[in-house]
């Protein structure tokens, strides 16, 4: 099975780095012209310098708030038709446990802004195009945690990543009738950002291990992880796919 890209636009959003920073150089390695985008410059201009772009893929670089509708719809405006949509922005926003009565309406909105607000507005302005084409992918990085309890104990979290994956279960019976389809990918846990990073050495030797040996693979999972099952639903094998979840996580947890 080759997967390519070539001629292609594709936008990343969240690509400064893991997750979002492996499927930017996966698609790019493959022959597609990607959008990064992200609130981190610096971040982005690493991307771009480490990144392997072949067959003639790209990768350009925009920093972007996905919680203000007017830069997304400039964005796309300005790139015109988009093939395929990643959104992979979110996360928890440096953010740590807390009992749901200290949680501030700020700590709340913002990662609910990052997560879901950001999906949907990236979505709404990637569709007009894809309907014109009667052609699209929207794939939407969502996370176990949206599936069960998330291991972040933080609430705005879970509720954004299950709410994730209703909007893509939604969006893909509206736009099935246009030849687009919506999916989500759910990571198990990946030490793609200080905010995960800091997560896990909070766990200690002990519950590190413990941790990896509750994984079927035994292992965790890299950025690469993420990106196969990605560029899979992005291809023309996955076609007639939609409104799914595809758990990555390494197999069942025990």
């Amino acid at each position: 099975m080759d997967i390519q890209f070539e001629g292609q636009t594709v936008v990343v959003t969240g690509a400064a780095r893991g997750i979002g920073g492996g499927i930017a150089e996966g698609f790019a390695a493959r022959g597609a012209k990607v959008w990064a985008c992200d609130l981190l410059a610096d971040g982005l201009d690493a991307l771009k310098s480490r990144a392997k772009a072949a067959r003639g893929g790209a990768i350009e670089t925009r920093t972007l708030d996905l919680a203000k509708s007017a830069e997304v719809n400039a964005l796309v405006a300005a790139i015109g038709e988009v093939d395929v949509l990643v959104h992979v922005a979110g996360g928890v926003r440096g953010q740590s446990k807390k009992p749901v009565e200290e949680v501030s309406d700020q700590d709340w909105q913002a990662i609910q802004d990052g997560n879901l607000t950001g999906a949907f507005y990236a979505a709404r302005a990637v569709v007009p195009g894809m309907k014109r084409r009667k052609s699209g992918r929207i794939i939407v990085i969502s996370s176990r945690a949206g599936l069960g309890v998330s291991l972040t104990g933080i609430q705005s979290y879970a509720t954004a990543k299950a709410a994730q994956i209703g909007l893509v279960r939604q969006l893909a019976h509206e736009l099935g009738p246009f030849g687009i389809t919506v999916n989500s990918v759910a990571p198990g846990f990946l030490r793609t950002s200080p905010d995960y990073e800091r997560q896990w050495q909070s766990y200690g030797p002990e519950g590190q291990k413990a941790m990896v040996e509750r994984v079927a693979m035994r292992r965790l999972g890299e950025p690469e992880d993420i990106a196969h099952a990605v560029m899979f639903l992005a291809s023309p094998y996955a076609s007639w796919i939609t409104g799914q979840v595809l758990p990555v996580t390494g197999g069942p947890i025990a």
